[in-house]
């Protein structure tokens, strides 16, 4: 039972007690040093602990599986694939629009980096 007499000699006031005497003996200098390195650390874990959370960007509809009929002609096939051009056309549109548009500050940071030296 080596636990239990450990533990009786640990009391949240003698601890507070015990750092109130540490830092009374600390210079003031040092204490500033101190307050300041806590200040930093605690900026430094706000902003890992901000940017954790980033929201995704897009969702997409995930299909798994897409059933056909066995018995399908030429003709069906190609009535859907007809019927799925649009869609498609247009997806591969705004994708490609999103990417130059991307480019686009891409090549604006570029520029504004070139003409400073970079």
């Amino acid at each position: 039972m080596p636990e239990m007499t450990f533990l009786k000699y640990i009391s949240p006031l003698r601890a507070i007690r015990d750092l109130r005497r540490f830092l009374a003996q600390r210079k003031p200098h040092e204490l500033w040093f101190m307050m300041l390195s806590m200040g930093i650390t605690l900026v430094v874990l706000y902003v890992f602990v901000k940017d954790s959370h980033v929201p995704t960007p897009y969702k997409r509809d995930i299909i798994y599986v897409q059933q056909w009929r066995l018995d399908r002609t030429d003709a069906d096939i190609k009535a859907q694939q007809a019927k799925d051009l649009p869609g498609e056309l247009k997806a591969k549109a705004d994708f490609k629009a999103r990417q130059e548009k991307r480019a686009a500050e891409f090549k604006k940071y570029d520029d504004w980096l070139t003409n400073h030296g970079f």
